[in-house]
């Protein structure tokens, strides 16, 4: 009966101690997403202003841009997948992983090559575990992605995508898959195409008796979208690697409540039956000395 108390014992501070660490890990995700809603609150109207302008310049210009025109054939298509370096966050790097599957399915059936990018130690595990290979990855900063990682990715898939696909290995779409954040208890995985150049948002149609803008370039339109396009890709990729943080955040806090709530009812689980070990414990001792007691008197 001791060795039973012992091991509840045991296993209540075994439990407790986990409860320390989940419930700091909970209060961290708590104060750092406040900091990543933030950031997406602020990133969010630049990258919508940015498409829609970009959107205007290829809309109402008889332009063709490189980044802005379909390819005749489309044979390789570069699926950027935005995943956490850490996990305890629940499911919510294998929730993206998931979707980024289900593209690739759509991308094959099309007749497309699909050329994963990674970002996140769990997508390049995911990959790296199933022997798949892979284009590019970044690790490191999921939780608090920089602008400048942002920029560097930018670049990468931009060159890759102005390469010749068949002679020297480039791509003719470019696709991010991440978890767009919503609220603290709802964040959603989804799909945008980067590239070429689509309107996510749209452009919205004058009111009644309100004309559309004519712009004036200069020096000229291609120009200007040389120099738009670049601030678009990394605007918009940056806003995504936003919302993915504050998505991982909410949903480690999430995870970290959960686990320290079952900590806690596990320590009453196991404090109740360390009671109940101790009480009858105490029955049987008892019960031994009126035995004996009542022995003694007999012998007497």
């Amino acid at each position: 009966m001791g060795a039973q108390i012992r091991e509840y014992r045991q296993r209540i501070r075994s439990v407790s101690a986990t409860k320390k660490i989940t419930r700091a890990m909970e209060l961290m995700a708590a104060a750092r997403v406040v900091k990543a809603q933030q950031a997406v609150r602020e990133s969010t109207p630049y990258a919508r202003a940015i498409t829609r302008a970009v959107s205007a310049v290829a809309t109402f210009s008889n332009e063709e841009h490189v980044l802005t025109t379909e390819k005749e054939k489309v044979t390789r298509a570069a699926v950027v997948i935005i995943t956490s370096d850490r996990g305890l966050a629940g499911a919510y790097s294998s929730s993206v992983l998931k979707e980024s599957e289900r593209l690739i399915a759509r991308l094959r059936d099309e007749g497309k090559e699909a050329v994963p990018y990674l970002l996140g130690r769990k997508a390049v595990g995911y990959y790296s575990f199933r022997g798949r290979e892979f284009a590019a990855d970044w690790t490191g900063d999921s939780e608090k992605p920089a602008f400048e990682r942002a920029r560097e990715i930018g670049i990468r898939l931009v060159d890759d995508f102005l390469k010749d696909t068949e002679a020297e290995g480039g791509v003719d779409e470019v696709h991010i898959v991440y978890s767009r954040f919503v609220s603290m208890v709802t964040q959603e995985p989804e799909v945008i195409r980067l590239l070429p150049l689509e309107i996510v948002e749209g452009t919205e149609p004058p009111a009644e008796g309100e004309l559309f803008p004519l712009y004036e370039f200069e020096p000229n339109v291609e120009e200007v979208l040389d120099a738009l396009l670049p601030k678009y890709v990394n605007s918009r990729l940056f806003n995504a690697m936003l919302q993915a943080a504050a998505s991982e955040l909410a949903a480690r806090q999430r995870a970290m409540k959960s686990a320290t709530d079952n900590a806690e009812e596990l320590v009453k689980k196991y404090t109740r039956l360390a009671n109940q070990a101790r009480q009858a414990e105490i029955t049987q001792e008892i019960s031994e000395i009126v035995g004996g007691a009542s022995a003694l008197a007999e012998s007497k």
